[in-house]
């Protein structure tokens, strides 16, 4: 336990000087959906561990932990990044949206209601990611045809199959289809 986080065990040979072996630790101060948060992490501590286990932020899904599906994708600075990749301890004065920030109030962002009006998900697991990634693409312009999201998406991993809805769901945000 350090500074009241658990640090997980030390990695042979990585002790740091003088402090018994505890990781490295810095303050970082980051808006989350309009929210300033300020917390001492673990240098190690991804940005998706930061959501999930410091702020219990749980929409954005660890799928498989080396950025290669997706379902962690939320928005820094208004730019879509694998949160598993991401080290927190870089982010000091960003902001940064998750998939529980799109909703204003009761009212749905519309690729949130775009998803459910097109019936773009089954399981559901990938479905913050692939939102955000939608989000994304709709505010890059990213949207000309459904060859050109396919091709912005692709990022995203779906193992269910709704590629097409999903698809639809992108063009109804963006193009009121």
């Amino acid at each position: 336990m350090v500074g009241g986080l658990y640090a997980g065990p030390p990695v042979r040979g990585a002790e740091a000087a003088g402090d018994g072996g505890a990781a490295p630790g810095s303050r970082v101060s980051v808006t989350v959906n309009g929210d300033r948060h300020t917390v001492t992490i673990d240098n190690r501590t991804s940005l998706l561990d930061l959501l999930r286990e410091h702020l219990g932020l749980t929409g954005s899904k660890k799928g498989c932990d080396a950025g290669a599906c997706g379902a962690c994708t939320v928005l820094v600075d208004g730019r879509r990044v694998n949160s598993c990749l991401t080290l927190a301890v870089g982010l000091d004065g960003t902001e940064v949206t998750t998939v529980e920030g799109l909703a204003r109030g009761d009212e749905l962002h519309p690729l949130q209601q775009a998803f459910i009006d097109q019936d773009a998900f089954q399981c559901g697991y990938c479905t913050p990611g692939q939102i955000m990634s939608g989000v994304a693409c709709v505010q890059e312009g990213r949207t000309g045809s459904p060859e050109e999201i396919r091709e912005w998406m692709s990022g995203n991993i779906c193992r269910c199959g709704c590629y097409v809805k999903i698809v639809r769901a992108v063009e109804q945000a963006a193009h009121g289809k």
